[in-house]
């Protein structure tokens, strides 16, 4: 067992996305190389309905994979394929764009008084950037939750953990994705296949990563070394709670402006003249 270093560390910036969505970015266009091939995490964390009520109009995307994690709150969507629906707490909304879809995120009042979620944005290879769209509505009862003997709890969304599987299958860049809890004065270790990136994003609680000095705080993103084959967290006298995001990287060029990320610049010119003609739906 090799343990994975911690490569780069960030605290989530606060910015304004759609239209007037206040949230924290962790990562985003600045890191793409460094977080292939995952191009964006965004927190929507906040108790006010003016931060996040406004939400996603209608827009476009090609080319990537849109992933929606909500742990409170309520957004109604609807696309350019029909689907319509409500994900609520512990639900997941995973979108491939592929060729083009246009759809909407629209946060709805949160029956608790608090909005929290996250979106992921995963990266598609150039063979696949103009597959046909899909969608994946998983609910909260389809994600298996593992206690494991040391007491940590994990929610298996992609990927495995102690023989257990989430519901979230074939995906192009084998991603695991896991909400993991961990408690006091205990030490956390989960494999990790070689050469895939990987990140922890805490979200509540404090541990210490990869035997590091310093313990991690919420709103931190740490970026795993490639590097070793395990990842290890330790507690000591609070629990832990983070999302533990990998995948198989790409290494192809990026080429991104706004909702759109193609190969080169000429697939971008293309992909926004089809939008303005309409010819963008395949």
């Amino acid at each position: 067992m090799t343990i994975r270093r911690i490569k780069e560390l960030y605290r989530s910036v606060p910015t304004i996305e759609g239209a007037g969505v206040h949230l924290k970015r962790a990562f985003g266009f600045a890191q793409v190389a460094l977080f292939d091939p995952f191009l964006m995490l965004d927190d929507f964390h906040t108790s006010n309905p003016n931060e996040y009520l406004a939400g996603f109009p209608w827009h476009p995307h090609r080319g990537i994979e849109t992933i929606t994690y909500l742990l409170e709150g309520l957004v109604e969507h609807g696309d350019s394929m029909g689907n319509k629906g409500v994900i609520g707490p512990g639900d997941v909304q995973w979108m491939t764009a592929g060729s083009g879809i246009v759809h909407q995120e629209m946060p709805q009042v949160s029956p608790t008084g608090t909005m929290w979620g996250f979106q992921f944005w995963a990266n598609l290879p150039s063979r696949q950037k103009m597959m046909s769209p899909r969608y994946r509505d998983v609910r909260a009862g389809e994600i298996p939750e593992v206690r494991l003997a040391n007491g940590a709890t994990v929610k298996v969304i992609a990927g495995s953990v102690a023989g257990t599987v989430g519901p979230v299958k074939d995906i192009v860049i084998e991603p695991e994705m896991l909400d993991i809890s961990v408690p006091a004065e205990t030490v956390f270790t989960h494999e990790v296949p070689a050469g895939h990136t990987a990140f922890a994003y805490v979200l509540a609680g404090e541990g210490v990563f990869a035997q590091g000095r310093l313990p991690s705080s919420p709103e931190t993103v740490l970026l795993f070394d490639r590097a070793g084959d395990t990842i290890q967290v330790a507690t000591s006298d609070q629990p832990l709670r983070f999302l533990f995001v990998a995948g198989k990287p790409l290494d192809e060029p990026v080429a991104w402006r706004g909702p759109i990320v193609m190969n080169t610049q000429e697939e971008l010119a293309l992909a926004f003249e089809e939008y303005r003609n309409g010819t963008f739906i395949k």
